[in-house]
């Protein structure tokens, strides 16, 4: 009807009014966007889109969508259970879930939420990686919940820096172990080849001494190299498994004297893999661990061979 993507017609319309800058939008072969899923943009341009909704579609003196639209979408239009103590069990209106207190919520896999809680005048966003979303709900209704008021807080300088000392030192755990074994020259550049049915056809292993490596993996989508840092993440970027480059962040260490240990994060979206390799003689095993998945989160064990 339009001649755009979704993606094209929401920029001046959405994008642009609410300051979303640089919003990505996964598309299939045709260049159409997903419809369900595929949406990348900032916590804070999912806050803003939050506020959009907590002010009934205005956004700075200027109606972005209509009212009555917004009363509808985020009303319950379909019942989804009766469990009293469940924010997936109070309703669902259009693409927006009913949440308890008089909440609702946008709702994306793995922790992904724009909650609007319009009796406390209140929006939440949060990005997360995480496979109990009930969990992080309760976490707002039992702490955040009862912590508002219609007047601002006291002033507790000694509370402001106690929270601020605490979110300067959040970080992602590395892999521990050490910076380098007596196996790693004996493997350092050697390729292993995997059985023809594996999702990988080869993977090479460089190891630098006590400073990381770089590992060259390959499968169905070409070669791919991951630079691992030893006890620092080192960033790039990558098209493993998706089909534009992506930004990833990777650390290693040596967990005993035959095994690697790799962390790799794609820290624009919820997933980490862990990457473990025991080399045994010419014969590799590398197991891969991810945090969330919508399917299995462990692959079984891939035996490789040393040319």
């Amino acid at each position: 009807v339009t001649d755009e993507t979704v993606l094209d017609y929401l920029r001046p319309r959405l994008f642009e009014p609410l300051g979303i800058q640089h919003p990505t939008w996964e598309t299939c072969p045709r260049g159409i966007n997903t419809g369900g899923w595929g949406l990348s943009v900032r916590t804070e341009d999912i806050a803003h889109f939050g506020q959009l909704y907590l002010q009934k579609g205005m956004w700075n003196d200027r109606r972005i969508l209509p009212e009555e639209w917004v009363n509808e979408a985020t009303s319950r239009r379909v019942a989804n259970g009766d469990a009293a103590d469940s924010d997936w069990t109070q309703g669902y209106g259009y693409q927006f879930w009913r949440c308890r207190y008089g909440a609702y919520r946008g709702d994306g896999a793995f922790g992904q939420f724009c909650l609007v809680m319009p009796e406390q005048d209140a929006v939440l966003a949060t990005t997360a990686g995480t496979g109990d979303m009930q969990g992080v709900l309760d976490l707002v209704w039992e702490h955040l919940l009862p912590a508002m008021a219609d007047g601002p807080l006291p002033e507790d300088s000694v509370a402001a820096d106690a929270l601020r000392d605490r979110l300067s030192g959040l970080a992602l755990p590395m892999p521990s172990g050490e910076g380098s074994s007596p196996v790693a020259a004996q493997v350092s550049g050697r390729r292993y080849h995997f059985a023809p049915d594996s999702p990988l056809r080869w993977v090479r292993f460089e190891f630098a001494e006590g400073s990381g490596s770089a590992i060259t993996l390959c499968n169905d989508r070409g070669e791919h190299r991951i630079d691992c840092g030893y006890e620092k993440w080192v960033r790039g970027f990558t098209t493993f498994d998706v089909p534009s480059p992506q930004p990833i962040a990777s650390a290693g260490a040596w967990s005993d004297r035959d095994t690697y240990t790799v962390c790799s994060c794609l820290y624009e979206t919820p997933f980490v893999t862990t990457g473990t390799f025991r080399f045994q003689g010419d014969e590799l095993t590398a197991t891969f661990v991810r945090n969330v998945s919508f399917g299995p989160t462990e692959n079984e064990p891939l035996m490789g061979r040393a040319e």
